[in-house]
C-alpha cells in the first residue's frame, strides 16, 4: 500500500463515521446490532474500573451519544464531553444537558487543545483506533499535559480485528495490538520543570485487561481497556539501573522474552520460577482447592490442586498490584508465586490483600527471602542488581500478622529449594546439547553459572525461600 497522507486518513475516518451516525442510535455508535444487551452489561463493568470521580474534572473523548456521559456527570464535579460527529453531540446534549455541570464540544480530537493541568481524569472509549500512529502519539503527549499530576487516563479499544456485526462498505479502523498501546503510552514524557526543580511525568500502568462483557456475550477476547496514571518519572530508583520505569526495568533485565524462554526450558512450559510444577504444587490441596473456583483470577495449573480448572472462569490482566483497587471482601483466595520480592512496601500490599479477602479467605505465598544480616558482599551486589527487597521468612510472617492475618505459618523451605536447584543443574547437564542448539553456548553458560551461584547463596545462608499461609478471620 502506498503512502497515505494524514489529511487523507482523517477524511476517510470522517466519511466512515458520517455514514454510521445518520440516526445517532446506540447500534450505530457501537457498530453492533446487539448494542442494547452489550451496553447493559458493559456499563457497570467499565465504570467499576475507574478511580473515584468525586470532585474531579473529567474529559470524555469520543463521547458519542452519551452512553457514558450521563454516568460520569452523576459522579464528577464537571464533565467535558467531546465528539467529532455533530449528530452524536446533538443527541448527547439533548439527553444529558439538563443534568448540569457539563460542556458539550463538537471537535476533531486531533485539533483539540486545553490548558495544562485542566483535568483529573480523561475517559476515552473507542477513539484511538481511529487515529493514525502519528496522531495517536501527538494525542498521548497532549493527554499527559492536560492531566493534573496523579490524574488518570482510561481508554478502551478494539484490538486485532473488529467486534461489531454492522455492515461496513469500507473500514479504515486501525486494529492495533495491546502491546503497541502499552509501549506507546508508557513511552511518552512531559517535561514540567520549574525554575527551582526538574519535573518530568509519564504514564504508569494500573491495569490492562479484556472487557469481560464481550468475552461472555460474544466470546470475543479482543476488546481491551487500560487505566493509567500520570506519575513523576525524573526520580529513578537506584535498583532500576537507569530505566525510567520499574516495568521497563523488569522487561529489559530479568524478564526479557529470551530470558523467559530460557526459564521455561529449565522449569517447564509456562513456568518462570525455580522448580516449575514441583514447587508450585500445593501440598494441602484442600487448603486452596475448595476456594479456587470463586477465588482470585490467577493462574493455577490443574496439577496444583488435583482437579481440572475451567479456564473460562479465569480472567487475565496486566496490572500493578500496588496500584490496583478491588472492593473489600472480593476474593476467597489470594495466591502469589515468587513475585512480591520485587515490591518495596510489603506491608501496604498485605493490607490490600487483607481487605480484598472475604472473611475466612486464605492467603498462600511463596517468595524469595534472605538470611540475617550482615550479608556477604556478593549477595548484596546480587540483590542490588536485581532490585529485590528481601526479608527473612520470620519477618515476612510478622508482616502478615501485623496487618491482621490469623493462623500465619511462615515456613523456611530453603532445603527443598536447594534440592530442586541441584536437580535442575543435573538436568541442565543432561540436555546441554539440546539447550545450546535451541539457544546458544553463551545462554547455557549463563543459566548454569546463575544456578550455581544461587545454590551457593542458599548453602551459605544468605538466600532463603519461604512459603506462607494465612487466614482472614
Amino acid at each position: 500500500m502506498g503512502f497515505v497522507s494524514i489529511e487523507t486518513e482523517r477524511n476517510m475516518m470522517t466519511k466512515f463515521w458520517k455514514e454510521h451516525s445518520k440516526f445517532a442510535t446506540v447500534e450505530e455508535m457501537m457498530l453492533d446490532s446487539n448494542a442494547q444487551e452489550l451496553t447493559q452489561h458493559e456499563l457497570p463493568e467499565i465504570l467499576s474500573l475507574l478511580p473515584s470521580l468525586a470532585a474531579s474534572d473529567v474529559l470524555e473523548l469520543g463521547a458519542g451519544i452519551g452512553r457514558y456521559t450521563r454516568h460520569l456527570i452523576g459522579k464528577a464535579r464537571h464533565v467535558t464531553a467531546v465528539d467529532f460527529m455533530e449528530k452524536f453531540v446533538e443527541k448527547n446534549r439533548k439527553d444529558n444537558s439538563h443534568l448540569g455541570n457539563t460542556e458539550f464540544i463538537q471537535a476533531d480530537v486531533t485539533k483539540l487543545d486545553f490548558p495544562k493541568h485542566s483535568f483529573d481524569v480523561v475517559f476515552s472509549n473507542w477513539l484511538l483506533m481511529y487515529l493514525s500512529d502519528q496522531e495517536l502519539k501527538s494525542l498521548a503527549e497532549k493527554l499527559l499535559m492536560w492531566l493534573r499530576p496523579g490524574g488518570y487516563l482510561f481508554f478502551r479499544e478494539s484490538c486485532f480485528h473488529q467486534s461489531g456485526d454492522c455492515k461496513r462498505d469500507f473500514n479504515p479502523t486501525l486494529y492495533r495490538s495491546p502491546a503497541y498501546y502499552n509501549h506507546l503510552m508508557t513511552s511518552v514524557l512531559q517535561d514540567e520543570s520549574e525554575k527551582t526543580e526538574k519535573k518530568c511525568y509519564g504514564f504508569d500502568m494500573v491495569v490492562n485487561k479484556t472487557v469481560q462483557t464481550y468475552v461472555k456475550v460474544k466470546n470475543n477476547q479482543n476488546q481491551l481497556c487500560w487505566l493509567m496514571q500520570k506519575v513523576r518519572r525524573d526520580v529513578v530508583q537506584q535498583h532500576q539501573g537507569g530505566f525510567s520505569t520499574f516495568q521497563e526495568f523488569l522487561d529489559n533485565q530479568q524478564y526479557t522474552r529470551r530470558g523467559i524462554l530460557r526459564y521455561e526450558k529449565m522449569f517447564g512450559s509456562g513456568y518462570v520460577s525455580t522448580g516449575g510444577i514441583s514447587t508450585t504444587k500445593v501440598r494441602d490441596a484442600e487448603y486452596i482447592g475448595s476456594y479456587i473456583f470463586r477465588g482470585m483470577a490467577t493462574y493455577l495449573v490443574p496439577e496444583c490442586i488435583g482437579f481440572p480448572i475451567d479456564t473460562s472462569l479465569v480472567q487475565f490482566e496486566v496490572s500493578d498490584a500496588t496500584k490496583r483497587k478491588f472492593p473489600d471482601s472480593t476474593f476467597d483466595v489470594v495466591y502469589s508465586r515468587d513475585t512480591i520480592l520485587h515490591i518495596r512496601d510489603k506491608l501496604d500490599l498485605f493490607r490490600k490483600f487483607y481487605s480484598w479477602l472475604k472473611p475466612g479467605g486464605k492467603l498462600l505465598i511463596s517468595d524469595y527471602c534472605c538470611g540475617e544480616k550482615p550479608w556477604s558482599p556478593a549477595f548484596q551486589d546480587y540483590v542490588n542488581q536485581r532490585g529485590y527487597i528481601l526479608y527473612t521468612p520470620q519477618r515476612y510472617g510478622q508482616f502478615l500478622s501485623e496487618v491482621g492475618f490469623s493462623n500465619v505459618r511462615a515456613e523456611d523451605r530453603t532445603e527443598q529449594f536447594i534440592q530442586v536447584i541441584k536437580a535442575e543443574l543435573q538436568r541442565a547437564g543432561e540436555m546441554k546439547e539440546e539447550f545450546i542448539q535451541e539457544f546458544s553456548q553463551e545462554d547455557y553458560d549463563a543459566v548454569v553459572n546463575g544456578w550455581t551461584k544461587k545454590l551457593q547463596r542458599c548453602e551459605t545462608g544468605d538466600q532463603r525461600w519461604g512459603l506462607f499461609y494465612a487466614t482472614k478471620e
